[in-house]
């Protein structure tokens, strides 16, 4: 008998038993279907053996290690402080793009076009002055849990080996989060924000070596416009979600491979 008439003959016989419910049958029939086109299951298999090669590597946790029961620290609320600044990046993330419907970057006219759009959004969008709020909260929270998550991980000596690779991506982690903040709080284009934007240039321009090209990459030159609203724009909209988004799955990705870090 062929291999593919095999696999058919097994297929029919799984889909044959009598204590599947409907449900699992339908399960069953879609994957097979799928299977046979782009042979998952295969991958599958390949993805869970390399995954269990690399957890046999790693050191066995304090649990592992002494066979307790009692797994108390991973219900300890500092231990929850990664999962909130996950959940508060994605509320901001998806109110940010909310508001980016109704929002313009754009400095010119006194008062400027950037402001009003805020402006508008906040007086006559329908819930347009909670969805800003939900968004600037958001991003407040997302920085205060990661912060506190930072302090948790050095005082537990969760950055040690082998854990060190993802100490550094978390370190990197927070400096684009706080370049996060910078770029969001420069988009009202309000007082608040051209003159944070100016003390940016001037601390652009005292950097040595780098200085005036650091201004002129970031800030569109030495004085505030138009191309330093629309370069904080295309950062906290464009470049910055998608570096941050794929650093924190590479993040989750090395935790869920290695496992929580017990207090030590």
């Amino acid at each position: 008998m062929s291999l593919e008439k095999q696999d058919d003959f097994d297929h029919r016989t799984w889909l044959k038993r009598k204590d599947l419910t409907p449900i699992e049958t339908v399960f069953l029939t879609a994957l097979i279907y799928i299977d046979k086109r782009l042979r998952i299951v295969d991958y599958l298999e390949l993805l869970e053996d390399a995954y269990y090669k690399v957890n046999l590597q790693m050191p066995k946790s304090h649990t592992e290690q002494y066979d307790l029961d009692n797994k108390f620290w991973y219900w300890y609320p500092l231990y929850s402080l990664g999962f909130f600044s996950v959940l508060a990046y994605i509320v901001a993330a998806v109110s940010g793009a909310l508001l980016g419907f109704y929002y313009s970057p754009s400095a010119a006219g006194d008062p400027t076009v950037a402001y009003q759009s805020v402006k508008m959004i906040m007086q006559d969008v329908q819930f347009g002055y909670a969805l800003r709020s939900i968004h600037r909260w958001a991003a407040q929270i997302m920085m205060a849990a990661v912060f506190l998550h930072m302090l948790r991980v050095y005082f537990t000596g969760s950055y040690k080996e082998p854990r060190e690779l993802n100490w550094l991506l978390g370190i990197i982690l927070i400096s684009l989060s706080m370049v996060f903040g910078y770029t969001g709080y420069l988009l009202p284009w309000n007082q608040l924000a051209f003159w944070a934007g100016q003390i940016g240039v001037e601390m652009a321009l005292a950097t040595p070596i780098v200085g005036e090209w650091g201004a002129q990459l970031l800030f569109g030159g030495f004085t505030l416009g138009q191309a330093t609203l629309v370069r904080m724009y295309i950062l906290h909209v464009f470049i910055l979600p998608f570096v941050v988004t794929a650093l924190i799955a590479l993040h989750v990705g090395i935790v869920w491979v290695q496992g929580i870090a017990e207090p030590h």
